[in-house]
């Protein structure tokens, strides 16, 4: 008993620091125990469906997981890690640091201690269980039980077989056995024990094993939060430290993280969560009138923009969590601009899903969460631990970055809004994968402007489907222009989650609303959509630029707000020039015309963006808008509620060009583009979408699109574009909601009646293989689920592979910097809070070498200078606007040293 107390588990980095200078290791042990035992309480949503899953009760459950949660750091007991400070060493054991801590972290080393065959743990667990050790040695179930708890770090541990001489003492054995017996005799009942040898409970737990690894890690980042777990040097008896220290302390630590789910408000009808909605769209209600079945499901719904989906949605998450069938919602999003957007619709409604009672939380997440106006959040501080590896912080490391960084934790409140890609990672092996999995387990997973993702991402989705169904999680899918093909691979990976056949879909109707399972309903529903979005638009071609300009000039004159939409921002600056000019001849100013895209500081960026929804937005008025000028890139495509009098854009694929028109006469307003709120038509006269391209020529060839090369980088398949060009220019109008999937399949689908010209579907070619190669590339990436939590699952969780949620262009954050007259630096922002930040833009790798070779040495030193003074700066680039530098950037056209950049 005695030596088990030989063993320090947390330390601070130095005395200096106050109070007890370390925490025994078996009392951290207990404290991640406690941790653990509260999480699969009754109060927590995971006990009993994992018990239920694994086909056991939930107090074995809960016994089995404590038992070995208990055993998470066997690998600090290793006089490797316990010389990481020779002094508390010296003070316990006696003993000289003479062991090296080198390449295998604690955690690796504790699952390694288990599967050593020389007198370790295989032997002492044999002789628990009266059975030969060999039948201990080939147990699946009990290597998983050691690779869930022993990779609370995130990761699953290393595999590969070590000299565990060379990390562990013999004393150091011997104390592990010692405790591993006391654990062992604590927790175990017989009936307990004989679990451990049920080979059909092995494979069960090969599936739960991710859920379990996710609530390790959360409870290892509870158990070592200082606020709650003070340290203690005092030997005492387990016992006494579980019930007067560990246990009380793990209720005051698990409820103060805010991850106690809150109690839904029973659906009564639409008007709860949106009191302004007098009369229901047709979509809103089928969502307060389809069937409910009481099991995991998946929604999909398609309807032209401004049709109330997000409404209908938020209806359907209103319905499934009040059935019980979910705690909360996690939105994922394509950007973060509509990321942002959508946070600030979730918060005036989300408290509504819940009881008046109830405080439920509402977290953004995203990189840049902590710049929206409208979120705040407090960190929690407490002292610092010692550090272990460069590569391996501590348990109270990550959990202050857990605190502090909503992307995780987003996934565990209750309702989540950010981008899919924080999503995703719950299927790739990234750091803490296995928590985000855990977080969407009991949540609705949202997926708004489904459409928007590449085959890479469409990859990864489909595989979050599956996984997300697989776990008892239900889904609701959004979008206005979804291609069959698409469709059909996504319900089938919802279907193979929920083991269940895949459904034939047939539905060609638009708008359609999908359900699968639908219980004794139709899984494809026919709709009609709101009068107000019921209309033809006119669509006429223009030939070149000269046309555009002639085109907002005109529209100018007659007092119009205009927006150009533009492929890439090295166009869409050129042509903001090009008009501030005209404009100016024309009317003696342009302080009318602005510009919109991706690559300005965020300060700038949240400026502007915050303009454009005030001079083109739903509550915009004829002074605001009159002879306004929009050049934007796709920023304004998705997400934002923008109506314009006259819309322009470059030619795109034509789901992306109809997601642009809906941005055309989007709200009803008479002729001065002043709102009417009233049942009345549109009085500005014929909605006309502008589309500059070539004519699509049936002889067209390879160079088709040439003048517009900008287009094709972006969009890359010749073939799609020219379709695009051909069925909508073919009548010179369209009608919605009745066109929308006539245009959409006479593109996307193979059995496309549109015949494409040879030249130009043998341009084709080198996209669709491109596609081809980015969904091989997805299935390659994803985790193998069924592999359990465990390295086999992955080659790609090694610490030096960066498996990346998408496979755009590698990208990093600049942070531009400016000096006073005393020499010293500042974040371009200013000193406001989050300044650094707010003077960040992000930019593609390439175009940031480009311009690093532009920095004079002395700078560049400066720079790294002001990067260790402010650790904030680390992962960022830093550019000074200083001199010529001062050129390469604009408040009002953005970053504009580089030509060619996208989006």
């Amino acid at each position: 008993m005695a030596a088990i107390f030989n063993y320090w588990g947390k330390a601070h980095q130095s005395d200096e620091q106050g109070g007890e200078p370390y925490h025994l290791l078996p009392y951290h042990c207990l404290d991640v125990a406690a941790c653990g035992w509260v999480l699969l309480s009754d109060e927590y949503p995971w006990g009993q469906r994992l018990a239920a899953e694994l086909g056991i009760s939930a107090e074995q459950l809960r016994r089995l997981f404590v038992f070995f949660l208990c055993l998470h750091d066997l690998g600090k007991f290793a006089r490797a890690f316990q010389g990481l400070r020779p002094d508390i060493l010296q003070t316990l054991a006696n003993a000289p640091a003479n062991y090296a801590y080198t390449t295998v972290r604690h955690d690796s080393l504790g699952y390694q201690l288990w599967r050593s065959r020389d007198k370790g743990i295989q032997e002492l667990l044999a002789e628990l269980l009266a059975v030969p050790v060999e039948q201990v040695r080939t147990s699946n179930q009990l290597d998983s039980w050691f690779e869930i708890v022993t990779g609370h770090h995130g990761q699953p541990p290393v595999i590969q077989s070590i000299s565990l001489p060379s990390y562990f003492h013999p004393d150091d054995t011997d104390a592990v056995r010692s405790f591993v017996r006391q654990m062992w005799q604590r927790w175990l009942l017989p009936e307990d024990a004989a679990l451990l040898l049920d080979k059909r409970l092995g494979k069960k737990l090969k599936a739960c094993s991710w859920q379990l690894a996710g609530m390790a890690v959360l409870a290892d980042w509870q158990g070592s939060n200082q606020t709650f777990f003070p340290y203690c040097k005092t030997p005492l008896s387990l016992q006494h430290y579980w019930d007067k220290c560990a246990l009380p302390a793990a209720y005051n630590a698990v409820r103060q993280a805010g991850i106690t789910p809150a109690r839904a408000e029973p659906f009564v009808g639409i008007e709860q969560l949106f009191p302004f909605i007098q009369s229901p769209t047709p979509l809103q209600h089928h969502a307060i009138q389809v069937a409910i079945p009481p099991e995991p499901q998946l929604f999909i719904l398609e309807d032209v923009t401004g049709a109330g989906k997000t409404e209908a949605a938020m209806v359907l998450v209103h319905r499934l969590i009040s059935a019980g069938l979910a705690d909360g919602l996690y939105v994922g999003l394509p950007t973060m601009a509509t990321a942002n957007a959508m946070y600030h619709r979730m918060s005036q409604c989300y408290q509504r899903l819940y009881r008046a009672e109830q405080q439920p939380s509402l977290v953004l997440a995203h990189g840049a969460r902590h710049l929206s106006e409208d979120f705040m959040q407090s960190v929690g501080a407490q002292p610092k631990d010692i550090s272990y590896l460069q590569d391996e912080q501590s348990a109270s490391a990550y959990c202050n970055s857990w605190l502090a960084d909503s992307r995780k934790k987003a996934l565990l409140a209750d309702i989540g809004v950010g981008t899919i890609d924080q999503a995703l990672l719950a299927v790739l092996p990234a750091r803490h994968q296995s928590l985000r999995l855990l977080g969407l387990g009991r949540k609705v997973l949202l997926v708004d402007e489904v459409h928007a993702y590449d085959a890479y991402m469409q990859t990864l989705l489909a595989c979050l489907l599956e996984a997300h169904a697989r776990q008892g999680g239900s889904a609701i899918l959004l979008s206005a222009t979804l291609p069959q093909q698409m469709k059909n691979k996504l319900v089938a990976s919802y279907a193979r989650g929920c083991a269940l056949p895949v459904p034939a879909l047939s539905e060609v109707a638009y708008p359609l609303a999908t359900h699968f399972p639908a219980g004794q309903g139709e899984q494809e529903v026919p709709l009609a959509t709101r009068k107000e979005v019921q209309r033809v638009v006119q669509v006429q071609r223009l030939d070149d630029e000269a046309a555009v300009h002639a085109l907002i000039l005109d529209s100018v004159r007659q007092g119009k707000c205009v927006c150009w939409i533009r492929n890439t921002v090295d166009n869409a600056r050129q042509s903001y020039q090009q008009l501030q000019l005209l404009v100016q001849q024309q009317a003696g100013s342009a302080d009318r015309v602005h510009l919109f895209h991706s690559r300005f500081a965020m300060i700038d960026r949240q400026r502007i963006e915050n303009a454009v929804l005030e001079w083109f937005g739903n509550r915009s008025t004829e002074q605001q808008r009159a002879g306004r000028v929009l050049v934007s890139t796709q920023v304004v495509e998705q997400s934002l509620d923008l109506d314009f009098d006259v819309l322009i854009s470059d030619l795109a694929p034509i789901d992306l060009l109809l997601q642009r028109a809906g941005r055309l006469h989007r709200h009803v307003r008479d002729r001065h583009g002043n709102r009417l709120h009233t049942p009345s038509a549109d009085q500005r006269g014929p909605a006309v979408f502008y589309v500059l391209a070539p004519s699509p020529d049936p002889q067209a060839d390879e160079r088709w699109l040439q003048q517009q090369s900008g287009s094709l980088a972006v969009y890359q398949d010749l073939g799609q574009l020219w379709r695009s060009a051909r069925v909508l220019f073919e009548q010179g109008c369209y009608r919605m909601p009745d066109d929308a999937r006539r245009l959409i399949e006479s593109v996307y689908s193979p059995h496309a009646a549109i015949e494409t010209p040879d030249a130009v579907e043998h341009a084709s070619s080198e996209a669709e293989g491109k596609r081809r190669s980015q969904a091989s590339m997805g299935v390659f990436n994803q985790l193998r689920l069924e592999q359990g939590y465990s390295r086999k699952s992955s080659d790609g969780w090694d610490e030096e592979v960066n498996i990346p949620t998408r496979l755009s262009d590698k990208t990093c954050s600049v942070v531009l910097v400016i000096q006073d007259e005393a020499g010293l630096w500042h974040p371009y922002a200013g000193q406001l809070a989050h300044g650094w930040e707010l003077s960040a833009l992000q930019m593609r790798d390439t175009l940031w070498q480009e311009a690093e070779k532009a920095i004079p040495a002395d700078l560049k030193t400066q720079m790294e200078q002001l990067r260790d003074a402010h650790p904030v700066l680390k992962w960022y680039r830093l550019m000074p606007l200083v001199g010529e530098l001062a050129t390469w950037y604009d408040a009002g056209c953005g970053w504009t040293a580089n030509k060619g950049e996208t989006r």
